[in-house]
């Protein structure tokens, strides 16, 4: 099968503080202007295009993962705990301040600045382990 993600459109309340948030947290390139985007990439030749919501729209959250190596992992886990943002083992965040070991990797989720929940992990879903 040749069918691939290529980009997803990402509401932000703010769409340069969204996307500096993640290429700061997972030391990525800047953001890209593009139209009225900016334009984050990620591996394999996906991006997220951030884009703000029209005037006082209600941003509905959404949920992305990403799957990272470990020595990624502890970079990004080290800057969440450095900068004092809550964070969960779970989906549901009733595992506040933890971390996960699902599939023998690791995993944690926590918010952007929109509300969106984002989430690393370092083994895919039933991959075992």
């Amino acid at each position: 099968m040749s069918v691939k993600l290529n980009h997803t459109i990402v509401g932000a309340k703010d769409k340069l503080e969204s996307a500096t948030f993640l290429t700061e947290l997972f030391d990525l390139p800047d953001p890209e202007p593009f139209g009225h985007f900016l334009v984050v990439a990620v591996a394999n030749d996906v991006s997220l295009d951030y884009a703000e919501v029209p005037g006082g729209q209600e941003i509905h959250p959404q949920h992305y993962a990403f799957l990272v190596s470990e020595d990624e992992f502890d970079s990004i886990y080290g800057k969440i705990r450095d900068r004092g943002m809550q964070h969960w083992a779970d989906p549901r965040g009733s595992r506040p301040g933890e971390i996960n070991h699902n599939d023998g990797g690791r995993g944690v989720y926590f918010q952007d600045p929109a509300g969106h929940y984002l989430e690393i992990l370092t083994r895919p879903y039933g991959s075992g382990g």
